[in-house]
């Protein structure tokens, strides 16, 4: 009987984010400056559409500065000695606490959009388009900063769509500021406004999902399970698997554990050393735990516990 795991020292490589820590940094301090300037301005021209706006960037605000200290949590030595999988968790908590925070902002907004209906209310359109091309411009910005990351590392990924998203919303005040001001009808706005908060909670429930996922040890979706029995039968001198675990520990980061039924232990090395090669070139399971039994002319084939 023999175990073996495959791993990297170091920066994981599911932490590429950390190579572009300084440009989540720039993101977050642009972001984060234009937030306080769009409640301001949505406060001072009581645009609704400005305001949930603003909400939505402070959800980014925080998933950005989330983003940042977990990258920097992810690759901290542990020296407790009881963290075995480090802290790589930092990411997936700071993400539940981003939904929260989008689903808050997301009843706000409609609850203010339905008690407006029916309402007339001033509203200062030259200040909506002022800050909602500002806001574009700050977006286009960070999408340039963050693309390239956004390649490479999924937490990045993500910190890219939400500035994407951004984009989006800063669009959607312009439309709505012009709108305004061409026909007068200021429902125009919490219309639009009404459009952004449904668009954040359709966004936390995906992203609800996708934690909850994590915390549940899910198969990563882009695993495909029977697939990776398949090749791990097909490896030379395996004769089963079982006991079979395939989770994700943090963003971009998949980890494994496998039982695999040899029947000549002479070839219980190779097995183990093509086993982590193949997991992590064809899976993209980096970390694998695996655990090599010598029975004669077993065929084992249960999966689960």
């Amino acid at each position: 009987m023999g175990t073996g795991h495959g791993h990297g020292h170091g920066v994981p490589r599911g932490h590429a984010g950390g190579r572009h820590r300084r440009r989540l940094a720039i993101t977050f301090t642009l972001v984060a400056t234009f937030f306080v300037v769009e409640l301001v301005a949505g406060l001072l021209s009581d645009s609704l559409a400005l305001i949930s706006d603003a909400g939505h960037m402070l959800a980014d605000v925080v998933a950005l500065g989330t983003a940042l200290v977990a990258t920097r949590i992810a690759v901290r030595p542990d020296k407790t000695g009881r963290r075995t999988y480090g802290s790589y968790r930092a990411e997936v908590f700071a993400s539940g606490l981003t939904v929260l925070i989008m689903v808050g902002v997301a009843v706000y907004v409609v609850v203010e959009a339905v008690g407006r209906l029916g309402q007339q209310t001033e509203v200062q359109t030259g200040a909506m388009l002022v800050v909602g091309l500002i806001g574009l411009v700050i977006n286009v910005v960070s999408m340039v900063l963050l693309r390239r990351g956004a390649t490479e590392s999924i937490n990045v990924k993500g910190a890219y769509f939400e500035v994407v998203a951004d984009a989006a919303g800063s669009v959607g005040v312009i439309a709505a500021g012009l709108l305004v001001l061409w026909t007068g009808q200021t429902w125009w706005d919490t219309a639009v406004a009404f459009a952004i908060g449904v668009f954040v909670a359709v966004r936390a429930v995906v992203l609800g999902r996708q934690v909850l996922a994590v915390l549940g040890q899910h198969v990563p979706r882009e695993v495909e399970l029977a697939q990776v029995v398949a090749d791990l039968d097909a490896v030379a001198g395996v004769g089963g698997v079982h006991d079979l675990h395939v989770w994700t520990l943090t963003s971009g980061m998949n980890v494994a554990t496998a039982h695999l039924v040899v029947q000549d232990a002479e070839c219980a090395q190779s097995v183990l050393t093509e086993a982590q090669a193949l997991l992590s070139s064809r899976h993209r399971i980096e970390h694998a735990t695996l655990q090599v039994e010598v029975v004669a002319g077993a065929q084992c084939h249960e999966l689960g516990w």
